[in-house]
C-alpha cells in the first residue's frame, strides 16, 4: 500500500494542534510553531520536523510548558524529578503524535528516541489515563451515569 501523501498545510495544522495541547496558549503555540519552522529546511522530512518541534518545546518552554528555560538543579533529587517530568511529557506527546498526527508507533519511537515497546506501553497508559480522566469528569457532572 502506498504511503499517504500529506500536504504542507496538513503538517502545519497538526503542529498547531500539538502546540496548543502542549502549551495551552495560542501565543506560545504560535511561537513554538514559528521557531520550529525557522529551524527546518524545505526538504525536511515530517519525522525530522516533529523531532525539531519536540526539541524546541523542551528548549523554549522547559519541561512544564510554563518556564522559559529549565532551571539549574539545586537539590540532588531534582534531576530525577526533571527526568520523571520529561517522561510524562513524552508520554503525552506519544499519544498526541498517534491521535492527532496519525503517526505509527515506529515513527513515534524515532521522534522520541525511545524503544518501540516503550512507546506501545506509553500509548496504552496514556489512552487509559484519558479514559479515566473522562470518567472522573462524567461523575462530577452526572454521577448517576456511571455504574460500577
Amino acid at each position: 500500500m502506498a504511503a499517504e501523501e500529506r500536504e504542507p498545510m496538513d503538517l502545519l495544522d497538526k503542529m498547531y494542534s500539538l502546540g496548543y495541547w502542549m502549551t495551552g496558549s495560542l501565543k506560545k503555540t504560535n511561537e513554538l510553531v514559528l521557531i520550529t519552522y525557522q529551524n527546518v529546511e524545505s526538504d525536511t522530512t515530517e519525522i525530522e520536523v516533529f523531532k525539531t518541534f519536540r526539541d524546541i518545546y523542551y528548549e523554549r518552554f522547559g519541561l512544564d510548558g510554563a518556564t522559559p528555560e529549565p532551571k539549574a538543579c539545586r537539590y540532588p533529587d531534582e534531576n530525577l524529578l526533571i527526568l520523571l517530568h520529561q517522561q510524562e511529557t513524552d508520554k503525552k506527546l506519544s499519544v498526541l503524535f498517534s491521535e492527532i498526527c496519525g503517526l505509527k508507533h515506529r515513527e513515534i519511537s524515532i521522534i522520541l528516541g525511545k524503544p518501540l515497546d516503550t512507546i506501545r506501553l506509553w500509548l496504552s497508559l496514556g489512552r487509559k489515563s484519558i479514559v479515566d480522566g473522562l470518567l472522573v469528569l462524567m461523575t462530577c457532572f452526572q454521577p448517576a451515569l456511571i455504574c460500577l
